[in-house]
């Protein structure tokens, strides 16, 4: 079985792209929804956050993620001690995952994906492109954010040259091009080398 990884930077339609190759039968690993999981659920990663980040983060008994992203989006070192608790986690439930999956290929879905250490897990990667003041409109949109708030997540997340420079396939989201017939080659372009 192939595994692919798909990413792109916030607002460019990555769930979007994962959901059409859902309905494609692909199995889809949501590694940030996961990550989310984790965070909830009582267990090492969170006593790990807690401990690293302190009760201020907590809310009812729970994680208050408002909190905590407060904290690691304004402060690169906490936010890569976070990741570094997340990360190994998030591997190690994707492996059992993809253990269960009887499919020519599966995709591993993820907002940081070349420096989370999952790129050597993969057989290839899917990046989900779009223009960077379309993604800034679409995320200011779904969250009710300000522009800056916006621009200060993604100075945490690759650039798009970056994203694009470790691309086998690219599904560009534009709002001019139809994304179907994109997702639909690279499915079956992948199907044809699961096979070979």
């Amino acid at each position: 079985m192939l595994k692919l990884g798909l990413t792109g930077g916030i607002g460019s339609g990555k769930s979007t792209v994962a959901r059409m190759f859902g309905v494609l039968g692909t199995p889809v690993f949501e590694a940030d929804a996961e990550g989310r999981k984790l965070l909830e659920q009582e267990g090492e990663v969170h006593k790990a956050v807690v401990a690293r980040f302190g009760p201020s983060i907590m809310k009812d008994d729970k994680i208050d993620r408002r909190a905590l992203a407060a904290i690691v989006f304004k402060d690169p070192a906490a936010l890569a001690d976070l990741n570094a608790i997340i990360h190994p986690a998030v591997r190690e439930a994707y492996s059992t995952w993809c253990a269960g999956q009887q499919t020519p290929y599966c995709i591993f879905e993820a907002a940081i994906l070349d420096r989370s250490g999952s790129r050597s897990l993969l057989d290839g990667i899917i990046v989900v492109s779009a223009p960077e003041a379309l993604r800034i409109a679409r995320v200011m949109q779904r969250d009710g954010v300000a522009e800056a708030d916006v621009r200060a997540r993604m100075r945490n997340q690759s650039s798009e040259e970056t994203l694009l420079g470790i691309a086998d396939h690219v599904v560009v989201n534009d709002d001019r091009q139809l994304v179907i017939p994109q997702v639909l080659a690279i499915h079956e372009a992948v199907l044809t080398k699961a096979s070979s």
